[in-house]
């Protein structure tokens, strides 16, 4: 039995059963200058854990910047609060209420981000981050820009002395085939995994895309490529009023901002120089091709997400392509010879026309690409804003080019239409960002 007596002037004693005595003095417990010491060394294990934190990241940065083996530290740290947050989550099933030393790594690992993105190591990276990402979008955006417009321009040269559009909506397939598949034999971009599902899942949307590409080539053989992009961008149209049949519900800010589409595109029709109903109906047709092969895309091709835009767009051109050609030999094939010769004749060297049409095909299939890398690098809002500011480039480029003669009505039709989709793209994106949000929450 051990008995502690303990007063001020009074020796403290220890008795055992063998009747050893060990006498201590209590004043020297109780002396001012030994209270004092141990307290600073509490204190020393009582830091705040920001402190801890603040040297734990100085320790690990010095060992990366340095390449000493103190840059383990940062391991171990991070090791100790996966640790902990594991324990937390065993705490929590089987309801052990301490959770001290979870809690405790936690608030180190914090205290740690928060020192080093203080540092002026992590604001200097914070402010780079930015300009890296405003210079990316602006390369992106301008060569999406610029491809849609060197297609534009020498797809409408190629019609214009060989208005054959079967023909090279079928030769931009074909080039745009035979680019993927040499991406995919060098391995610059991952080939997809190729089943029975996935072909059948395909053969819809890519009959809707072959629609919508040989009808906007009619529109473009027919009629001014303005008038085309300005009818084109009633898109959003047929996109509200076809999904509203197969049971989407729209808010009344989407009805609404479709209204100055309709308006501007039948005052730009009304209006419009070059104006020919073979024209106006091949940009109508195309349009009901995309929005058709858009919502089927959603609908067949559910179970195969690991496939990426531009694997999926490879693949929709290849089966086009099937689907064109044979129907452009049967419509067109007899005449292709005999205008062959008269677009040399009007052209003056076969090199030159061999150019156009050999252009026209591969930056339409540069542009495609463009976008759907795009679409992966920004949100979909700035991506519709980008695509309705495209066709304003478009145009205007178009315009320049071709000296197409604009009328006041029909250029205020067409602004009207283009500001419409603009709009519709606003309230759309918005809307698609709510339920993000609410998952995210």
């Amino acid at each position: 039995m051990h008995t502690l007596n303990l007063t001020q002037s009074s020796p403290v004693t220890f008795s055992k059963s063998t009747n050893h005595r060990y006498s201590i003095n209590a004043s020297s417990l109780l002396n001012p200058n030994l209270i004092s010491r141990t307290h600073n060394q509490t204190a020393l294990f009582n830091k705040p854990s920001t402190q801890i934190g603040a040297l734990t990241t100085k320790v690990s940065n010095f060992g990366q910047i340095h390449g000493y083996p103190f840059g383990r530290s940062s391991r171990s740290t991070s090791q100790i609060h996966d640790s902990g947050f594991r324990r937390d989550h065993f705490d929590r099933i089987h309801g052990n209420q301490s959770g001290f030393v979870s809690k405790s790594g936690s608030f180190i690992t914090k205290a740690a981000a928060s020192e080093s993105e203080s540092s002026p190591e992590g604001d200097a990276s914070a402010d780079s981050k930015p300009k890296s990402k405003t210079l990316q979008l602006a390369l992106v955006f301008g060569l999406w820009y610029f491809q849609n417009i060197v297609f534009n321009i020498y797809n409408k040269k190629a019609l214009n002395v060989f208005p054959f559009p079967w023909f090279l909506a079928s030769f931009q397939l074909f080039v745009g085939s035979i680019w993927m598949l040499i991406l995919w034999s060098l391995k610059l971009q991952p080939c997809p995994k190729i089943s029975k599902p996935f072909i059948i899942a395909l053969l819809g949307p890519a009959l809707f895309h072959t629609i919508g590409h040989i009808s906007a080539c009619v529109s473009f053989s027919k009629v001014a490529v303005s008038f085309t992009h300005v009818i084109k961008s009633s898109e959003p149209v047929f996109s509200v009023v076809f999904s509203s049949f197969l049971g989407d519900i729209y808010p009344l800010k989407v009805w609404l901002s479709i209204l100055p589409i309709v308006l501007g595109c039948s005052l730009a029709a009304v209006t419009e120089v070059s104006f020919n109903f073979q024209g106006l109906w091949g940009a109508l047709i195309s349009n009901v091709g995309f929005v058709l092969r858009n919502i089927y895309s959603k609908r067949s091709l559910q179970n195969f997400k690991e496939v990426d835009g531009l694997n999926l767009y490879g693949w929709i051109s290849i089966i086009s392509l099937f689907y064109l050609f044979p129907v452009a030999v049967v419509i067109e094939g007899s005449q292709w010879i005999q205008g062959y010769h008269k677009a040399i004749e009007a052209v003056g060297k076969s090199s030159t026309f061999y150019i156009w049409v050999l252009l026209s095909g591969v930056f339409y299939h540069l542009y495609n690409q463009s976008s759907y890398q795009a679409l992966d690098e920004i949100s979909p809002l700035t991506f519709s804003v980008g695509n309705t500011m495209k066709r304003v480039v478009v145009i205007i480029s178009t315009v320049l080019v071709f000296r197409n003669p604009v009328r006041p009505l029909n250029a205020l039709g067409s602004a009207i239409a283009i500001f419409g989709t603009f709009l519709y793209s606003q309230v759309t994106a918005k809307k698609a960002k709510k339920p993000e949000v609410e998952k995210q929450n």
